[in-house]
């Protein structure tokens, strides 16, 4: 489980590594370059949407557990 969460926590990295590259991407992009970079963030907010959701669905099905403070510590 946590090498799922490690390459999700690398595929957010990796979209808004891209966005970067087609935000500073030099020339002239137009509506093009907007586009690809408004794509790469709407990927980057799935796969954390998506990620959250396995990470919740794992904590509820008993396959890993929250570490940390107690709670009322």
């Amino acid at each position: 489980m946590s090498y799922f969460v490690a390459l999700g926590f690398l595929a957010v990295i990796a979209s808004l590594a891209t966005a970067l590259f087609f935000m500073l991407r030099g020339g002239t992009g137009g509506p093009t370059k907007s586009r690809r970079m408004a794509k790469a963030l709407a990927i980057r907010v799935g796969v954390s949407i998506l990620l959250f959701a396995c990470i919740l669905l794992s904590w509820q099905a008993g396959w890993i557990q929250p570490t940390g403070i107690p709670p009322g510590a």
